[in-house]
């Protein structure tokens, strides 16, 4: 057959419930201002699924600089590659703010999170190296990892007995090869909400020679006392050598930055093929970032406001008998057990009798007869709408376990 044919009949282990989950389960429309309610289908829900964590998505001052940008430098603005005719003193000018905010010396704006990540690691390794990275890295991480030619090896996650196994094993490599050893992890994973074990694995070095990039997607502008990073709330931002961040959670916008020394940002400039080859991050965004920026730095009482719904949500569930795993950081998972079927009735039983909209998260991603109910958090949500949420999840589960949900949904979009 040829590409297309194959298209049409192999569509993937998510792809193969598109007929009946595109529009609504996947790929959903929410629409209206980005805050705790939204509309999805014509009708007014109570959204747990945005990553908007400071809510600065709608600040008025973070809209009056995102229409300021535009209106002083369009969407064009800067034109070609920074390395070519993309370069601003604007743009440098946030990457002095960022990484001073994270205490690195320099830091390099990149135009997306995941092709930065994916590219970061094509950069910083080659056959010689070794990768040693999380079982339950993001996405971005594992896609860079299989771009490294040399050996990359797993450690269970948050498993530092076994990090170190691999430690062993990536160490009697790279004293054959004369390489070097990049470990990876994340500050806050996506997923279950558990902190990386940031300080146990910097232990290690006192043992091993290697690298640490760490992803902190999810941490930087929420955790920590000034909201600089996973690294801070632990105590160790200065171990970690190369820090990673983006601006799709908690600075609410899009792209991303690299903090580390100034030689490897340096080198990062000039090796970086996602940012050699790519038109500059547009002006605007540079613009508005800046303010988000400013309003992390200056405004603690939206963090105050984040972490006040987190621990109302996360002690509430728990004492309504919900597992939420090892959760340390705003992500709260809700594990139940149930089919995929199961978990598609629940989920439209949420949105259409409770109003409530929280993503899904069935297999392949997790294993099969696993259900979770990924809840997100944010400065905009309010206690009220904790107690309405655990009290409809208190149902939800008690059908679920009667066996309420046993039919399978097909849904018309």
């Amino acid at each position: 057959m040829n590409i297309l044919e194959k298209l049409q009949t192999r569509l993937g282990p998510l792809g193969e419930h598109a007929h009946y989950a595109h529009g609504y389960y996947a790929y959903p429309r929410l629409e209206g201002e980005i805050s705790n309610k939204m509309m999805f289908n014509g009708e007014e829900k109570l959204v747990w699924s945005l990553n908007n964590y400071l809510g600065l998505a709608n600040h008025p001052e973070v809209r009056i600089a995102d229409n300021e940008g535009s209106r002083r430098y369009g969407l064009a603005y800067p034109m070609g590659a920074r390395m070519m005719s993309g370069n601003t003193k604007l743009h440098e000018k946030f990457e002095a703010e960022i990484s001073e905010f994270v205490g690195k010396e320099d830091a390099f704006l990149l135009n997306y999170g995941y092709q930065g990540m994916v590219s970061i690691i094509d950069s910083l390794v080659d056959r010689n190296d070794v990768i040693v990275y999380d079982a339950e890295s993001h996405a971005c991480i594992l896609d860079g990892a299989r771009l490294h030619m040399g050996k990359r090896f797993v450690f269970k996650h948050n498993d530092i007995e076994d990090c170190e196994k691999q430690l062993r094993r990536a160490q009697k490599i790279v004293e054959k090869t004369n390489g070097a050893i990049l470990v990876i992890t994340e500050g806050v994973f996506g997923m279950r909400g558990d902190q990386g074990k940031l300080k146990e694995i910097i232990a290690l070095k006192d043992t091993y020679n290697f690298s640490l990039l760490v992803d902190d997607a999810h941490g930087i502008g929420c955790m920590g006392k000034t909201g600089a990073g996973t690294g801070e709330a632990q105590g160790v931002q200065d171990g970690i050598d190369f820090y990673f961040g983006t601006f799709a959670k908690s600075f609410a916008g899009i792209g991303a930055f690299m903090a580390s020394t100034k030689e490897a940002i340096m080198f990062f400039k000039y090796n970086m093929r996602s940012q050699i080859f790519a038109k500059a991050l547009p002006m605007p965004m540079v613009f508005g970032a800046l303010k988000r920026l400013e309003l992390i730095r200056t405004r603690p009482l939206l963090r105050e406001r984040l972490w006040r719904t987190t621990e109302a949500l996360q002690k509430g569930l728990t004492n309504a008998g919900f597992d939420i795993g090892n959760t340390n950081s705003p992500i709260t998972p809700v594990y139940l057990n149930g089919t995929i079927d199961e978990a598609t009735a629940l989920v439209s039983d949420l949105r259409e009798n409770h109003h409530i909209f929280c993503s899904m998260v069935v297999y392949p991603v997790v294993p099969k007869g696993m259900i979770i109910l990924r809840l997100i958090p944010t400065a905009e949500h309010t206690l009220k709408d904790v107690e309405r949420t655990i009290s409809v999840f208190s149902e939800i589960k008690l059908k679920l376990v009667d066996g309420h949900y046993k039919q399978k949904v097909e849904m018309t979009i």
